[in-house]
């Protein structure tokens, strides 16, 4: 008999942001990397004798936990990727729920007739991941075997090989991140141990109880909502400096109209529901020479702040950086705003200089981008 134990990765960036990942090779959270931990000493007394992942860096990553005690090579393998989403990869499920409500009703609760242009579907998932773990199981008898995969892939894998329907969520539930399956394989049949076990996470490392409401954007033309571009501008001074001494909207508001000029996915208005709460606005020629982008505004409402809310603001930027193939993230925040410094620095900025300001010294922060900069893990 063989045993298989199919795992999903660690909380991955898209997970945070609320963001459609499907092959997008984002890079793995600081709770990631600690999941990653509770997993390596989940599977240390486990003997593995194959080790099996996607070859997206989410896998790669979280399979290297079993490699940090079991002297196994990691065998990838990209018929463990997940779902290619098409036109939806990248985007935000706030927004893709409202750009194509019925393609999105079905995504979420009617899998086997969910049809998108350009992306996979849940049955061309569920051939293809059963095609790999069966063949897995062909090559690995008697053997144990761990199998690192995505969140869709894994019910889609799991419905073809154990002959579960698709829509029972019951049995087959999207697995919290690093959840473990088990199967026996033996005579051609797999039979599920468990499903979607996390008995190896602390509470701490659990996803949020209280997860923050997915939140939606619009591109704007800062001319055009000249009010409210200025109205965010002055309020996210107001914050960073306790008063408006020194402030002058007019020169910020006549970058934003470049930046749009330049890009007009450049400035972004951010939703909860039909509500304006925030802005993003990003210079993309700004450091193009480099390889960096750069942020000019990040600001949300006071009512949002503190709440979980903001790393859905950053993720935008990070996101269409990523798309223009720019390996780093640069801003500037004023010593004097310490729960910016203290965000950024959460969501892994560092401090490379600082220069005058108006009020206060403004600190150059920078965030490295993707997978990519993590070697060849």
């Amino acid at each position: 008999m063989t045993e298989i134990y199919v795992i999903r990765h660690a909380q991955a960036e898209g997970n945070l942001y609320h963001m459609m990942q499907g092959t997008w090779d984002g890079d793995v959270t600081a709770l990631g990397l600690r999941q990653i931990d509770a997993l390596a000493e989940r599977f240390r007394h486990i003997p593995i004798d194959a080790l099996y992942s996607s070859d997206l860096y989410r896998t790669r990553l979280t399979a290297s936990a079993i490699t940090r005690w079991h002297d196994v090579p990691i065998q990838l393998d990209k018929r463990l990727r997940e779902m290619h989403v098409g036109p939806w990869e990248t985007q935000f499920f706030a927004n893709v729920g409202q750009d194509y409500p019925e393609e999105f009703r079905a995504f979420i609760s009617d899998p086997e007739h969910f049809h998108l242009d350009g992306a996979e579907s849940y049955i061309d998932v569920r051939e293809r991941t059963a095609e790999a773990l069966r063949e897995i199981a062909l090559l690995n008898p008697g053997r144990t075997v761990a199998v690192v995969t995505h969140g869709l892939a894994i019910r889609c894998m799991l419905s073809g090989v154990c002959g579960i329907p698709l829509d029972d969520t019951a049995a087959l539930p999207i697995f919290t991140n690093t959840g473990v399956a088990k199967l026996q394989y033996e005579n051609g049949v797999f039979t599920p141990v468990y499903i979607n076990d996390h008995s190896h996470l602390s509470p701490e490392l659990m996803p949020r109880a209280d997860r923050p409401l997915a939140l939606r954007h619009e591109y704007i033309d800062p001319a055009m909502h000249r009010d409210y571009y200025i109205a965010c501008y002055t309020d996210a001074w107001l914050a960073a400096h306790g008063s408006l001494d020194g402030f002058s909207p007019e020169p910020y508001y006549t970058a934003a109209k470049a930046h749009y000029e330049a890009d007009s996915e450049s400035v972004a208005v951010i939703y909860s529901g039909s509500e304006p709460i925030g802005l993003v606005d990003m210079d993309t020629l700004r450091g193009a020479h480099a390889g960096y982008g750069w942020i000019s505004l990040l600001y949300l409402n006071s009512d949002f702040r503190s709440k979980g809310y903001g790393i859905q603001l950053l993720g935008r930027a990070i996101g269409k950086y990523g798309r223009l193939g720019r390996n780093a993230l640069r801003l500037l925040v004023s010593e004097d705003n310490g729960a910016a410094i203290g965000f950024y620095k959460k969501y892994g900025f560092r401090r490379l200089s600082a220069q005058p300001g108006t009020n206060a010294e403004l600190l150059l922060m920078e965030r490295r981008l993707g997978g990519v900069n993590h070697g060849n893990v």
